[in-house]
């Protein structure tokens, strides 16, 4: 088998189990391996250590599959699939949740790969995302498996990803499998009903990762006025209205995304709540708001993906910053801001210190309440903390 042998010192991640191998760690590659094909990764003595497939386009040069000295075939990918699967079983007993991410990844032990599921009462479609170069000769392998154990009525791809220009791949959608998903698909989420466009919608159509956080974000909704920013189709205001919110203004840069919000927030009545859709952009409209003097008592930030290099980082952290500055600055004291970053290049720590920026120059007293993630079917796996993309703070604003 093709190999790459690593230079002196640089096997610790891999014995830690750390998934990438970056293009600087290479001492030298043997054999002729073409992009895409699995490869054995080895120290500088010529000791196996583990395999993956290769990339020379990417800087992560290798993604890793295996420690063992087995072979990637057939049966390889249907155990993989197989375990990660049933580490979603307590999601696939739950009525109330018929959408969730099936196989996140590398902490899946699956690199590249992104298998989401949306159910509705007339059956489910699988949602898939390959990205990584490796993945492409195993695509058909990896389609049949999941119709095979799944038995969906559809599997559809959305590999249209920035990300895949990094790996040497262009942008890919389309029907695999089965049945093309309607223009809408209805799902359940904790019993709430919305509308999901697979074929166009962001990401893989919905933001299933939120889950959680729209639960705890809805506490604090009863009897408010909520600002939710970068609505999308809705999620959080529908939850907040069914937590008895006032009134809830949608405000998304997509009138498109708006009507589908509208659809979704009367899919789920709630009688007591005024609903209101503004389409803009945030940063526009946020300010307009300030200088008119419009005060809310929640505001909730769920801005798109600002950083995709670490070269992004200065121009992230300066948006962060300004779209938080706005939103404490709409708040009643004593008001909630419900704020996140999707960035995974942004951490935790650095997101947190964002804030405390906002705070002084908006000069506002600030205390977290609750620190949020991403849900449980995008598990983070401990030897691969970049795993944990979604951070997420609720705050009361004085």
């Amino acid at each position: 088998m093709p190999a790459i042998r690593l230079k002196r010192g640089r096997e610790k991640p891999v014995l830690h189990r750390h998934p990438w191998i970056f293009t600087g760690a290479v001492r030298e590659t043997q054999g002729e391996p073409q992009p895409g094909d699995v490869v054995d990764v080895l120290d500088q003595n010529g000791a196996f250590l583990a395999r993956g497939y290769y990339n020379p386009h990417s800087q992560i040069v290798v993604r890793l599959l295996t420690w063992n000295e087995e072979a990637i075939d057939a049966a390889f990918w249907r155990r993989r699939l197989e375990t990660s699967i049933a580490r979603r079983q307590g999601f696939a007993q739950d009525e109330r949740t018929t959408a969730y991410r099936l196989v996140y990844a590398e902490s899946d032990g699956l690199p590249g790969l992104i298998v989401d599921r949306y159910g509705g009462a007339d059956g489910h479609w699988l949602v898939v995302q390959f990205l990584a170069l490796g993945l492409e000769p195993w695509r058909r392998t990896i389609v049949g498996l999941l119709a095979e154990l799944l038995a969906p009525r559809g599997i559809y791809e959305r590999s249209d990803v920035e990300v895949r220009g990094q790996e040497g791949l262009g942008g890919v959608s389309g029907l695999l499998y089965g049945e093309e998903p309607p223009p809408l698909v209805e799902i359940l989420e904790e019993g709430l009903r919305f509308g999901v466009d697979l074929r166009q919608g962001h990401k893989t159509g919905f933001y299933l990762d939120q889950r959680e956080n729209r639960c705890f974000v809805a506490d604090y909704c009863a009897g408010a006025e909520v600002l939710n920013v970068f609505a999308y189709t809705g999620g959080f205001g529908v939850y907040a209205a069914q937590k008895g919110a006032r009134r809830v203004i949608h405000l998304d840069s997509s009138a498109d995304v708006l009507r589908l919000a509208e659809e979704n927030m009367a899919r789920n009545p709630s009688p007591g709540t005024e609903a209101k859709y503004v389409a803009g952009d945030a940063f526009q409209v946020l300010r307009a708001y300030r200088d008119a003097g419009r005060r809310f008592d929640v505001v909730i930030l769920d801005p798109p993906k600002f950083a995709y290099s670490q070269r992004q980082i200065p121009s992230a952290t300066r948006g962060y910053k300004d779209i938080n500055m706005l939103g404490m600055a709409l708040l009643r004291p004593g008001g909630t801001l419900a704020t996140f970053s999707c960035s995974g290049l942004v951490n935790e720590d650095l997101f947190q210190k964002v804030l405390f920026g906002a705070s002084v120059d908006v000069g506002r007293e600030v205390r977290i309440l609750r620190r949020l993630s991403q849900g449980p079917d995008h598990p983070v796996l401990l030897t691969f903390p970049e795993g944990a993309y979604l951070k997420g703070f609720i705050c009361r604003v004085e």
